[in-house]
C-alpha cells in the first residue's frame, strides 16, 4: 500500500544503495502497520500521506523505536502512544 502514496516512496532519499532501500523498506511495514490501525480501507489518499509523511519526518529527526515511528504517523490522527484504533 505505501507504495502507492503520491510523491512520498522515495521522498528525497537516494535508493542507490542497499542501506538506504532497506531503510525505505522498514519505513514502509511501519506505514502499512499505521495503516491497519485505522481498520477502514475507505480513507482518503491525504490521510495516508499525512500518515507516511510523519513516519518519515519521524525517521529524520532521529527516531529509531518502529513502535515510535507508527504510533508518530497515527498521532495526526488523534491517536496517543498505545491507544489503538476502532
Amino acid at each position: 500500500m505505501w507504495r502507492n502514496v503520491n510523491g512520498l516512496t522515495n521522498n528525497g532519499v537516494s535508493l542507490s544503495n542497499d542501506r538506504a532501500q532497506a531503510r525505505l523498506h522498514i519505513i514502509g511495514e511501519l506505514f502499512d502497520e499505521a495503516c491497519k490501525e485505522l481498520q477502514d480501507t475507505g480513507q482518503p489518499a491525504i490521510v495516508y500521506e499525512v500518515i507516511a509523511k510523519r513516519i518519515i519526518d519521524a525517521a529524520k529527526n532521529g527516531e529509531r523505536d518502529p513502535v515510535r515511528l507508527r504510533n508518530a504517523g497515527l498521532a495526526a490522527l488523534g491517536f496517543e502512544d498505545g491507544q489503538e484504533a476502532g
